[in-house]
């Protein structure tokens, strides 16, 4: 199922140290992940920031 390229992106930018762009991408392990490590320790934020900047909209995960 596509996903919305400004929703992910909005999501990482305000909740991303919670992982709910991770969440709304189906990926829920990783999503898990970035919940418990803040985010990779905020650099898995900057880089999906960065990565779901460049993605086509929509895009399939």
């Amino acid at each position: 199922m596509p996903k919305n390229k400004w929703a992910a992106f909005f999501l990482c930018l305000f909740v991303g140290l919670f992982g709910a762009h991770k969440f709304y991408e189906g990926k829920i392990l990783l999503g898990i992940l970035y919940l418990f490590t803040a985010g990779l320790f905020g650099i898995g934020v900057v880089f999906d920031l960065i990565v779901l900047f460049f993605k086509p909209n929509p895009y399939y995960p």
